[in-house]
């Protein structure tokens, strides 16, 4: 038996969790109840990150106590955790006395080994807020690539590390001031050290211990010369900082946020220890323990030089992680998760819309595998997903083949003895390569064996046509056979997929074979005796379900009585309230924009899709005006376009503004005649020109 302590990323205490964290816990989750199923003892433990000048900010925004406004935040994780079944063991905080105990120690053993020192550090100060600006808070161009708004810490563009001070033209981010640079002592570990970089090296270069891609990645940074040459890190922050104060010394200083946050997994498998009678201590130095972190690939820095080289000079109990397994982001439709842009996924919203949790861990299971990849949320794949697969394939195995058990034999399955059942065997078949798959983190592979085998059982089933062997009163025990053996694979397919459904599982194990336990790996070779009647797993998606989950959601058109309903109230608005004051109308940021690219939108009656020049960026915009033009005639023309629009999600894509068309009224006086006309500006104007 493996005993396993597994962790997730911890979330920022200033906010809800997002459909990243989801993703990545679901992740997680699934591996971890994998190993359950395999018997192994698997430890699952989470917190929340809630330190930082961040969370000091946030809180005071909020007119509440840092200490207030991350206990608020840490109560409204539940719905979360629950609603996608995501099952960790112990959910605690880093702002907690056993994080700050841990910390210390670390702090104070790494000082020991002479690996922490002091000198003055240059730092850019808010003058107006009167507060160090470092690290999130500052923006500014990238000293390595000049991408611009990028944070004092490092570039999102070209992945380059730097101190805030290297930023070109930097500017506050709460304040817009440009800050002075300041000095102060600051204490830093000595990663740079040759015996911390030849034990990282050795690390990453333990065969499996790090995706290859990471491997490559952290090696980037060890091997860096020059600029690029691997710095000691600065490992504290002046005050006022809502954190853990560095021990032992009369000055006020704080542990910088990133050094205590994934000593916050230790805090909270401490915490849980405690609540079980565990010896923590003890429990970190069993020779058999691995420890295995999962995270996104933006804080892979963190996590494969920092972490490792921390615990390994802060020496035992402490141990360097076995794993830090590394997910990429996800995406919807090829765009890159944000709210203000209509991609962003509200996994509350989700939940309150009444989508099956189960839905989405299907979806994402589906979608992942063992290599540092983005994960792409597509709304028609998600439905052609579930619906097909999921319920058409695995689901609809059980609710043909039962009715027929139940009916006809009163829930008795045939007994095969010694004789094969070619359903059972076949999915047992699959069993060392879905076991494979599971520990390697190849859901996707799972997935796709599971829905295989399920194929093949609904192709024997379908071949079979028991709905006819049933009208025949000599074949009943072909019917029986026939049947049953659909039942076995059945039961097989939900060992195999129980991680990925555990609710489903559940239902299935209890209701419909009366095993009231959590089916084991094991359960695999069983050959149930007997069914109760079936009852209802898994509903299909609804399309408008989809229209509904997005934060900016496309719009269902309306049938032609609801269209004429709406345009009844827009008249009788437009003549109650007939003017608006320059404000408003200053609220718009109309552009001039040149047509690039015209093309045809496959499936949709009206639009075209349009590649807009704004003068130095690109947009995409779907525009209702196939009737009217033709889309090489439009390639090259200006446009004027509502340029702060929000984007809408659209079965075909974001559109990320409108462009103005003139069109006759038929709902007012203004006239009846034909056609759509773009607005367009006078020659001479350029795209990106304000219209004012």
């Amino acid at each position: 038996m493996r005993t396993l302590f597994v962790t997730t990323a911890l979330p920022y205490a200033n906010g809800p969790f997002h459909i990243g964290h989801i993703m990545e816990y679901i992740q997680a989750d699934i591996w971890v109840r994998y190993q359950r199923m395999q018997g192994n003892a698997a430890h699952f433990v989470g917190a929340e990150d809630a330190h930082g000048a961040p969370i000091m900010l946030a809180a005071e925004k909020a007119g509440n106590t840092p200490e207030a406004f991350i206990g608020e935040i840490a109560r409204g994780r539940k719905p979360y955790l629950d609603g996608f079944h995501i099952a960790f063991d112990n959910w605690h905080s880093t702002h907690s006395q056993e994080n700050t105990e841990l910390s210390q120690d670390i702090y104070r053993r790494l000082k020991k080994a002479g690996l922490v020192y002091e000198k003055p550090v240059e730092q850019l100060f808010d003058p107006v807020k009167g507060m160090y600006r470092a690290d999130r808070y500052v923006k500014g161009e990238c000293p390595n690539c000049g991408a611009k708004d990028q944070y004092g810490d490092a570039c999102e563009n070209c992945s380059s590390v730097y101190p805030a001070t290297a930023l070109k033209n930097p500017y506050s981010t709460l304040t817009g001031a440009k800050p002075v640079v300041k000095s102060s002592p600051h204490h830093f570990f000595r990663l740079s050290d040759p015996k911390c970089k030849t034990f990282i090296r050795a690390w990453l270069e333990t065969p499996g211990r790090l995706q290859p891609q990471v491997v490559n990645k952290a090696k980037e940074w060890l091997d860096g010369v020059g600029d690029k040459a691997l710095a000691d890190w600065d490992i504290s922050r002046d005050p006022p900082y809502f954190g853990i104060r560095i021990p032992d010394i009369a000055e006020e200083k704080y542990l910088y946020v990133w050094l205590d946050a994934p000593i916050g997994y230790l805090a909270s498998l401490k915490n849980y220890c405690a609540k079980k009678g565990i010896d923590f201590e003890k429990f970190l130095q069993d020779p058999n323990l691995e420890q295995i972190h999962f995270i996104g690939k933006d804080i892979i820095y963190f996590h494969t030089l920092f972490w490792p080289a921390m615990l390994e000079f802060a020496g035992k109990p402490y141990k360097v992680p076995d794993h830090v397994y590394v997910h990429g982001f996800i995406t919807v439709s090829g765009d890159k998760m944000s709210k203000s842009r209509g991609t962003g996924i509200s996994p509350l919203r989700y939940l309150e819309l009444g989508m099956n949790a189960e839905w989405l861990r299907y979806y994402i299971a589906a979608k992942l595998n063992a290599n540092v990849e983005d994960l792409d949320f597509n709304p028609e794949d998600f439905l052609a997903r579930v619906n097909s697969d999921l319920v058409g394939k695995y689901v609809n195995i059980a609710a043909r083949a039962a009715a027929f058990i139940s009916r006809q034999f009163n829930g008795e399955l045939f007994d095969f003895g010694e004789e094969p059942s070619v359903n059972w065997a076949d999915a047992i078949a699959a069993d060392d390569a879905i076991a494979a798959a599971y520990e390697g983190r190849e859901l996707g592979k799972v997935v796709r064996d599971a829905m295989a085998i399920a194929d093949r059982i609904n192709q024997h089933f379908d071949h079979a046509k028991p709905w006819e062997l049933a009208k025949d009163p000599t074949r009943q025990a072909e019917l029986h056979r026939t049947c049953s053996d659909a039942i076995y694979g059945f039961f097989v397919l939900t060992v195999y997929l129980a991680p990925i459904l555990p609710a489903t599982a559940r239902r299935v194990a209890a209701e419909l074979f009366g095993i009231d336990r959590a089916l084991t790996f094991e359960d695999r070779k069983q050959r149930p005796r007997r069914i109760r009647a079936f009852k209802h797993l898994i509903t299909r998606v609804e399309r408008k379900q989809l229209d509904q989950l997005f934060d900016i959601a496309s719009v269902p058109q309306p049938s032609a009585p609801q269209r004429h309903a709406e345009q009844q109230q827009h008249t009788a608005k437009e003549h109650a309230v007939d003017t608006i004051g320059i404000d408003d109308f200053n609220k718009l940021d109309l552009r001039v924009a040149r047509i690039t690219r015209a093309e045809l939108v496959e499936g949709a009656d009206k639009l075209l899709k349009l590649t807009l020049d704004m003068g130095g960026s690109t947009r995409t915009v779907f525009a209702g005006i196939k009737s009217a033009y033709a889309p090489e005639k439009l390639e090259g023309k200006l446009a004027v376009v509502v340029a702060n629009l929000a984007p809408r999600t659209m079965k075909f894509g974001i559109s990320e503004g409108m462009v103005l068309a003139a069109s006759w009224d038929k709902t007012t006086a203004a006239g009846d005649g034909p056609g759509i006309f773009l607005v367009s500006p006078d020659s001479g104007a350029a795209p990106g020109m304000r219209v004012k």
